[in-house]
């Protein structure tokens, strides 16, 4: 059985004139693919705000000060720390859109992990991998909200993945 192509579509903040617009596209992504959703999750130790934020600074200020105020867990060996935002949650969701970029690491995950959809990584890479029929609503909700589809997405061209017996 053949895979689905997948779109690699890259969402740094400095690829758009507002960090806002990162952000309300990220919601948009959650709420059209949130059947095939399962986890969004981050990395709390290190929170940043970004300096392109600039509508909701002093609110995502609070969320990484109340974070940062949390008791820190005792480390444990082969034990990744971990935040979980529940999508059902739109409050959540939104407190996700805004702290996966001031992460190390923030990753939206397919049911039981078998894929990544959305990647932050060191505060500064963003990544979207679409198959293509999540790809196409998910530009369909952009365009029906108003918001401009980056360019550079518009024209990224989809690769079938190898076989997992060829990705070694």
């Amino acid at each position: 059985m053949a895979e689905e192509a997948v779109t690699t579509l890259h969402a740094e903040l400095s690829r758009f004139g507002r960090a806002e617009e990162a952000f309300a596209l990220l919601e948009t992504f959650l709420e059209v693919g949130r059947p095939r959703l399962e986890s969004a999750l981050l990395d709390p130790r290190v929170l940043h705000l970004p300096e392109l934020m600039t509508d909701d600074r002093a609110v995502v200020q609070g969320l990484i000060d109340a974070i940062s105020n949390e008791p820190v867990p005792p480390r444990r060996l082969l034990v990744s720390t971990e935040r979980a935002y529940d999508l059902d949650d739109a409050q959540a969701r939104w407190d996700f859109t805004r702290l996966a970029y001031c992460s190390n690491l923030a990753t939206v995950w397919s049911r039981r992990r078998r894929t990544t959809y959305f990647e932050v990584s060191h505060q500064s890479r963003a990544t979207y991998w679409l198959p293509a029929s999540l790809k196409a609503q998910y530009f369909d909700a952009i365009a029906a909200k108003g918001w401009a589809i980056p360019a550079e997405w518009l024209s990224a061209v989809a690769k079938t993945p190898k076989p997992w017996w060829k990705r070694f």
